[in-house]
């Protein structure tokens, strides 16, 4: 049969032409030994099943990592296997069970249709597809290797993930205490105390400093719990502003990489995430310029991405990539000399890589050293505030005993 066929060159450029095959899987392999990426390919003079129009309703959701790195894994071998990329994100679109992704693939299909690439379609949805995303698809798109950077940028992102997940595993238990610790606070100093101040008042009884501190603090959240209520959750907002700002979100960035307990936390999280973006946009094959800038876009750290920055700008006027990062104290000399290694060798990617399983790794025994160290010094943390707050309430009971005691002694005088 004669069948008609949209391809992409290794320049990007759109081609179209007619081959006979027997099929439409021998027709996308022909052209893919061209050197060609297949958009379409129909029976000539017929409209092709993978053209017709996917109408989905619009649903506002978040889009998770997770669901990308599916989404990239199914395309890849979806395009390995020889369907066309209208075919496949037809499929796809159908398929998939979140509604705002199953909208976006849709939309991407329609560019594609349209003549537009696939890279450029991605990237009119930056909420979905990072800045990274769109290059390696780029650079999949001009080496005519797209299935192969898509299962590689889901390995990619499943790490990510992985990553994050072992960091929230971290914090959730900290945060969950905390949260009970605070709430029994509020509950004692709100129905608890009150009952002991009536007591004190009835017996007349001194009451010492931490007593008088707890009662008046109790006074206070009692009737003022609506406003202490309402200025916490304006601080809360109020500080979510201020790390929306440059300057505010520097600072954050800055504090997380010193912070006592969870600093080592997030900087070898950020070394991970660093490491391993520019690992994938390497292999891929993108330019070290362009890599050096998206990965400073999507480095998650204001202080990475500084320092990424002015590497950028170093081997923009000749020098190498090591030795601008040596420079910046966020960057430890083992990563720096492995990647000066991987310079000299031309296997910059393998060492970056390594580099990345490295951290990976010192991050799961960091989360494994924080929650057993963290269970210990929350529960000393909760024993103290509550038996600090029993105990000053119970200190005023000495007095009333002593002073129960001496009016029974002159009683019975």
């Amino acid at each position: 049969m004669t069948y008609a066929y949209k391809v992409r060159d290794r320049q990007g450029k759109l081609v179209t032409g007619t081959l006979d095959a027997e099929s439409v899987a021998v027709v996308a392999g022909k052209l893919r030994q061209m050197g060609y990426t297949p958009v379409s390919i129909e029976t000539s003079g017929a409209r092709s099943l993978s053209a017709r129009e996917l109408k989905i309703p619009y649903f506002s959701g978040r889009i998770k990592l997770k669901e990308v790195a599916v989404f990239s894994r199914q395309f890849a071998t979806m395009i390995n296997s020889g369907l066309t990329l209208l075919r496949a994100l037809s499929i796809l679109a159908d398929q998939t069970s979140n509604k705002e992704l199953a909208r976006i693939i849709g939309e991407v299909r329609r560019d594609v249709e349209r003549g537009s690439s696939l890279s450029a379609a991605l990237a009119k949805h930056p909420k979905a597809f990072s800045r990274l995303y769109v290059a390696m698809v780029r650079s999949g798109e001009t080496g005519g290797s797209l299935d192969t950077v898509l299962t590689r940028l889901a390995t990619t992102i499943e790490q990510q993930v992985n990553l994050r997940r072992k960091v929230k595993s971290a914090m959730t238990y900290p945060i969950a205490v905390g949260v009970i610790v605070v709430l029994i606070l509020i509950a004692m100093l709100i129905f608890v105390v009150p009952m002991f101040k009536a007591m004190y008042a009835d017996f007349d009884a001194k009451l010492p400093a931490p007593t008088m501190a707890l009662l008046t603090l109790s006074n206070i959240m009692k009737k003022f719990f609506p406003l202490v209520l309402a200025g916490a959750g304006f601080s809360v907002w109020g500080l979510k502003r201020y790390v929306k700002t440059p300057a505010g979100r520097r600072r954050w960035d800055a504090f997380k990489l010193r912070a006592p307990v969870f600093g080592q936390l997030a900087h070898k999280t950020a070394l991970a995430r660093f490491s391993r973006s520019l690992a994938a946009l390497v292999r891929s094959g993108v330019p070290i310029l362009d890599a050096l800038e998206i990965v400073a876009d999507t480095a998650g750290n204001t202080i990475v991405a500084e320092a990424v920055a002015d590497t950028q700008a170093a081997v923009k006027s000749g020098e190498s990539l090591a030795r601008p990062l040596e420079a910046h104290p966020v960057f430890p000399p083992m990563v720096v000399q492995m990647i000066a290694v991987g310079e000299e060798t031309g296997a910059l990617d393998e060492l970056l890589e390594k580099i990345a399983d490295f951290y990976d790794a010192e991050v799961e025994a960091t989360v494994d050293a924080l929650t057993s160290l963290i269970e210990p010094l929350l529960i000393v943390v909760m024993g103290v505030t509550v038996g600090g707050m029993v105990i000053a309430l119970y200190m005023p009971m000495f007095s009333i005993i002593s002073k129960m005691g001496g009016a029974g002694s002159s009683g019975a005088g």
